[in-house]
């Protein structure tokens, strides 16, 4: 190991150091913070990511990974991925001028906290014009990363969330989406049995002890993360401070519940992390592909299975009393429950892909400029109309729904999707060389999960890249079929 490569490791931990501290800048900011914080910590914030800039950009970095690579035979595996990663971090981090990393910093920052406002009260005019500030500034993010990369714009931004993504690989898994969908959503909504109501109240607190039982049972270690509440659901903290979200509505149980195993998936894979490279590049989670590949198996492929709604069915009847509907089969029936809805947080997996297709596509004119930000309503409530039938009453339920393009994460949106069929995949590949696993999660054991996922999936850091991973994990690289094929089974059988 040479000593360039040393200074390169302890660079990055101060890079790493204070994106943690960024991390629970943005969970307080998103859960505690009074409204009157907003600037201050918009100041906080952009401080912080020009000093993480900054050393990403030192003027002897460049001549210190060339001095590291020319000794790249002294690695060892981990070490050569470490390096590559943080070669890839400079050339991103130097594509984008300082100024423009404190602007969107400060940006997104008041953006986000207009959004709350402007959602609130269905008004997306609240909100334009400090989001058509981010999307300017989206966009001159994007042409500067894909100058540097040869890429278009889009591909640059989706390059951000997952390495290597691209539009030539979206496009043709979306049309299928897009193209069989409609027929099975028709399928569904003439067979499916409607369940029994799950009618309230359910109080918040007792939602809230049921919720961490549950994360407690799936491997969450609360001495090392914590559950708390934000408008929009999310995971966020670092590896060994994982602080995960929901909301509650005690006139109903399953959004919330759903919420919290949705985000212990993500927590997981945080947890599982290398212990030993996580002060490092390579140490970190791999993409959001994958990270919502690990959130949507638990919800989706694990939580919404006829084994788990059985082992949930006593803790409910334990938590609010005992009530018919919270039989196993009616929980099913409630779990599968097929609907066109407004919201793509708690829409179905039959129709939620439909939402993501719909974001994949605006947020593509936007950046590109073919959509103007003031017929964004409009332009939402049409394509719902053209996807789903349905056209939302207001802004709230159409476009203001969503924190992401508030917060310039233009591009993360096919990530829940593509993440959606990674789970599939990854699933498929668990139950097969794990016989016993149904079983196991009937009886509220998931160690086997855990333990494969571990293994095969948090534990590989970001050292190798996603079409790789799978590939090592299932024997290929990401693929629509088992993801159809669960759905069928599921939902159409």
């Amino acid at each position: 190991m040479t000593r360039a490569y040393q200074t390169l490791e302890s660079r990055a931990k101060r890079i790493n150091d204070i994106h943690g501290a960024l991390a629970i800048l943005s969970w307080d900011a998103q859960t505690m913070m009074p409204k009157g914080g907003s600037e201050a910590r918009g100041e906080q914030v952009a401080t912080l990511s020009a000093m993480a800039h900054e050393i990403a950009t030192a003027d002897d970095l460049s001549d210190l990974l060339d001095e590291a690579e020319a000794g790249a035979s002294s690695l060892d595996a981990w070490q050569a991925a470490n390096l590559k990663k943080m070669r890839l971090a400079q050339r991103r981090a130097s594509a984008i001028d300082p100024a423009l990393v404190s602007s969107m910093a400060k940006a997104t920052n008041r953006a986000e906290m207009i959004w709350r406002e402007a959602r609130a009260n269905a008004d997306f005019s609240m909100l334009q014009s400090d989001l058509d500030e981010v999307i300017d500034l989206t966009r001159d993010k994007a042409e500067c990363l894909a100058s540097t990369f040869e890429l278009e714009p889009y591909d640059a931004l989706l390059d951000t969330f997952e390495l290597g993504l691209r539009r030539a690989t979206i496009d043709p898994l979306f049309q299928r989406l897009a193209e069989g969908l409609p027929d099975l959503l028709e399928r569904v909504l003439a067979a499916q049995v409607k369940p029994l109501p799950i009618v309230g109240p359910f109080p918040a607190a007792q939602q809230k002890a049921l919720g961490k039982k549950l994360m407690a049972a799936l491997g969450f270690d609360f001495e090392h993360g914590r559950l708390d509440e934000s408008q929009h659901p999310f995971c966020g903290g670092l590896p060994d401070d994982v602080r995960i979200t929901t909301r509650y509505d005690e006139a109903e149980v399953t959004s919330a519940l759903m919420g919290v195993l949705h985000e212990t998936g993500h927590a997981l894979y945080e947890a599982g992390l290398p212990k030993g490279w996580r002060s490092q590049p390579v140490g970190s989670s791999l993409g959001m592909v994958v990270h919502e590949s690990q959130s949507l198996l638990i919800e989706m492929q694990v939580c919404r299975s006829r084994g788990f709604l059985g082992f949930l069915s006593p803790h409910l009847t334990e938590t609010f009393g005992p009530r018919a509907a919270f039989d196993a089969d009616n929980l099913y029936r409630d779990a599968i429950w097929v609907e066109r809805g407004f919201i793509r947080v708690d829409a179905d997996e039959v129709t939620y892909p439909l939402h993501i297709i719909l974001r994949y596509r605006l947020e593509q004119a936007l950046l590109s400029g073919d959509l103007a930000l003031k017929d964004m309503p409009g332009a939402w409530n049409d394509g719902m109309q053209e996807l789903l039938g349905i056209a939302p009453p207001d802004d709230a339920k159409g476009c203001l729904q969503d924190i992401h393009w508030p917060g310039g994460a233009i591009g993360y949106f096919p990530c829940y999707t593509l993440g959606a069929i990674a789970a599939g995949q990854l699933f498929e590949a668990i139950s097969k060389t794990t016989p016993s696993l149904d079983e196991s999660i009937a009886r509220g054991d998931f160690s086997e999960l855990i333990s494969w996922l571990r293994s095969s999936i948090h534990e590989k850091g970001s050292k190798t890249d996603m079409q790789s991973l799978l590939s090592d994990a299932t024997g290929q690289q990401l693929t629509l079929d088992p993801y159809l094929a669960h759905l069928e089974r599921r939902y159409a059988a």
